[in-house]
């Protein structure tokens, strides 16, 4: 296992093989500035140098929800699958339940960090 194999971990509970999830170029719009592959931090670009050209390479890489890149990327090369696709997924996967669930067992790690609760 490599070290970018970590990043493919599960999304609340659904194995991230499973979701959809994930950019696509296209690479007619192509700038070649390399934003993308540059500001991801998950590591889902690796840049054709040859075509001068980002190419999604760990698709399974990329966070559930985030299109940061699209945002960024200056020839609106990036696409992504529709919000509705997540919200969808969101519904029929009980992800509110498990998410409101986890606040609840850890006040801990997601609580709001407070001049009380920081003495303790």
């Amino acid at each position: 296992m490599n070290e970018n194999d970590t990043l493919i971990k599960p999304w609340h509970g659904i194995p991230r093989e499973e979701i959809a999830w994930y950019p696509t170029v296209v690479a007619e719009r192509c700038l070649g500035c390399g934003l993308c592959v540059t500001s991801c931090g998950r590591k889902v670009y690796r840049f054709d140098y040859e075509d001068n050209l980002a190419v999604v390479e760990d698709p399974f890489h990329c966070m559930v929800g985030c299109s940061t890149c699209a945002t960024i990327c200056p020839g609106e090369a990036i696409e992504f699958p529709s919000r509705g696709y997540i919200q969808q997924l969101i519904r029929k996967r009980k992800v509110v339940r498990q998410s409101k669930d986890m606040l609840q067992a850890h006040p801990d790690l997601y609580g709001l960090k407070t001049a009380e609760n920081a003495k303790e």
